[in-house]
Formats: C-alpha cells, sequence, structure tokens
C-alpha cells in the first residue's frame, strides 16, 4: 500500500499537543524529527559508539505522519480540513509555529501494523490489558482482565493520561452506575466502566473510526451492545448528540485536550446527575491552572482530588447538589 506523507512544521513546545490532536483526527501513528540534545541517560541507552552531530538546537520540530494513499480526493480533503483545524486549535493555546503541512509520499510499508510490536500486556494497578492478539500473562494476579485493539483510534490504555483515568474510574465507581465517556476512542475507558460495575455507558466521539473500533473492542470484553452505545460527532455545540446522549449520568471521563476540557464543563454538568462525578484527563501540565481556573469560576463544580504521570495531569470534580 502507498502512503501519503504529511509534515507539519511546529516547535517542540507543541508536539504533544499535535501528537494527541492528530489522534483526534484518526491519524494512528506519527514520527517526530527535532535536534534537541538527549539526556545523559538517553546517551547511556543508545547501542551506538559514537553520536551523531546535531545541528544547534532552536526549539523548532517537524511532525510527520501518514494518510492511505488511496484514499479518494474528497476522503483526503475531508482529512486534511479536520487536521488544519485540530492545528489551529492548537495554536491557540502554545507556541505551535507556523504549522505548515507540506505533503510528499512514502513506500509501500505496513505502517498500519508495525505499531503493534511495541504494545504488551501492562498493569494498570489490579487491572490487566493485553493487546487482543496476545495471551495474557499466566502467572499475574489481576482481578480484571480488558483486551484492546486500538484499530484505527486512539487508545491501548497505556498512555499515562488513560491510566490515570483507568486508576480514577475504578475508584470512584459504583455498581449500576450509569457512564458517560466524551472522546472514547477505543472505548477502554467505557469497558473499564462496564467491566468494574456500570450498567450503561455511551460513549462519543468527534472521529467516526471510533464507533467501529469502541464496538470491535466490546464485542471482544463481552460487553453486550444494549450496554454500550457509541455516537459520533461533538457534545460541545451538535444539539442532535446533546439531545441523544440525554441525563441522569452517575460519572463521566473526559480523556481529551485540555482547550476541550475548559469548554466541556459548561456542558456536561446537564449530562449528568447531581453529585456525580466528572473525571478529566489529557491535561498537559502547563494547562492545569487554566483548566482549575474555569472549573473553579462555576460554582457547579466541586473539586475532588488531582493526580500526575510524568507531565499528565488529572482531575476528579463532583457536581455539586442543589
Amino acid at each position: 500500500m502507498i502512503w501519503k506523507k504529511f509534515t507539519i512544521d511546529t516547535t517542540q513546545e507543541a508536539v504533544d499537543f499535535i501528537s494527541q490532536a492528530l489522534s483526534e483526527c484518526g491519524v494512528e501513528g506519527i514520527e517526530i524529527e527535532d535536534n534537541a540534545p538527549l539526556s545523559d541517560k538517553e546517551t547511556q541507552e543508545m547501542f551506538v559508539d559514537i553520536m551523531p552531530e546535531l545541528p544547534e538546537d532552536d526549539g523548532s520540530a517537524k511532525v510527520h505522519f501518514y494518510l492511505d494513499g488511496d484514499l479518494t480526493e474528497n476522503a483526503l480533503a475531508k482529512y486534511l480540513s479536520n487536521i488544519t483545524e485540530a492545528l489551529r486549535t492548537v495554536g491557540t493555546y502554545t507556541d505551535a509555529g507556523s504549522l505548515e503541512i507540506t505533503a510528499g509520499e512514502t513506500d509501500d510499508k505496513d505502517w498500519l501494523n508495525n505499531w503493534k510490536q511495541f504494545f504488551h500486556p501492562f498493569r494498570v494497578d489490579d487491572i490487566m490489558i493485553k493487546p487482543t492478539w496476545e495471551t495474557a500473562p499466566e502467572d499475574d494476579d489481576y482481578r480484571l482482565l480488558i483486551s484492546i485493539d486500538p484499530g484505527a483510534a486512539f487508545g491501548t490504555g497505556s498512555h499515562e493520561t488513560t491510566k490515570l483515568c483507568i486508576k480514577a474510574i475504578r475508584k470512584y465507581i459504583s455498581r449500576g452506575d450509569r457512564f458517560l465517556d466524551i472522546g472514547t476512542g477505543s472505548g477502554i475507558l467505557s469497558i473499564v466502566a462496564l467491566k468494574s460495575g456500570a450498567s450503561f455507558a455511551l460513549g462519543t466521539d468527534l472521529d467516526p473510526c471510533a464507533i467501529t473500533a469502541a464496538r470491535e473492542n466490546a464485542d471482544v470484553n463481552g460487553i453486550k451492545k444494549e450496554a454500550f452505545e457509541i455516537v459520533s460527532g461533538n457534545i460541545i455545540d451538535d444539539e442532535k448528540i446533546k439531545a441523544r446522549v440525554g441525563e441522569g449520568y452517575d460519572m463521566c471521563a473526559a480523556n481529551i485536550l485540555a482547550p476541550a476540557i475548559i469548554m466541556l464543563q459548561k456542558e456536561i454538568s446537564k449530562h449528568i446527575k447531581d453529585g456525580a462525578i466528572f473525571i478529566v484527563s489529557g491535561i498537559i501540565e502547563s494547562k492545569e491552572t487554566e483548566v482549575r481556573k474555569a472549573f473553579g469560576d462555576n460554582p457547579e463544580w466541586e473539586y475532588l482530588e488531582c493526580s500526575k504521570d510524568g507531565e499528565w495531569v488529572s482531575l476528579v470534580y463532583r457536581k455539586r447538589r442543589n
């Protein structure tokens, strides 16, 4: 298969934001190119005798991503339009450089499946998460086993932001809860909630690919269709999606970018019960204060806790009771 290669001119500061934005647009993998010097630890881990001489580090970076070369002209244009809009959003809250996209073409390689060599079974507290194509370790004392194939959607569960969400769900979920999952991706958070006692989950995602990926993962994990509904659309500004989501949820999780969380906190209280839990993640440390301020300025929310993993932050709030 021929894959079309695209390159975004940006900054090192914006790479994490761009990575997540591309994932939410349905891009499965990226390559990052910069001149940042390696740390002592990274140097020690490199199995080469002579390190390459890099140009002076000016803070710039290039992010390469790939799209199917067999896409129709209209489909490709739609992908690029969505990506351009997502990049424009990134540029509003961090120094992201020019964000210019240039196109090229690469050779016939199995980019779609090569990433699988890096995804192996791993633990999140008492949960074992494994790829659908591997078997779980027999000598592990996990209490819950979940199989995931992200397909064309974001979310194996191994990213720090997803792990933080999973831990919070396990802490606050109660048997019989109704769970709302904003930015469901592979469906992993909804599957964790349902396997932990929730009676129903509804996931929303901007990427139509998430519908297929989340449904297939739910099936693999024995989740009945009537227990997990998945819809494609934006709950922030799409009235049809708002109506379809409805009300009465006991818990909501949103593992998305900070600017979207800030907008979402104004909307989500309409869909959850008084006293319901709202877990937000996908927040880079530099945006934590801004997210906290948005919740703090909204009298509907009561702060419960903050968790961190590396440079990523997760916050938990409760909707105040009237």
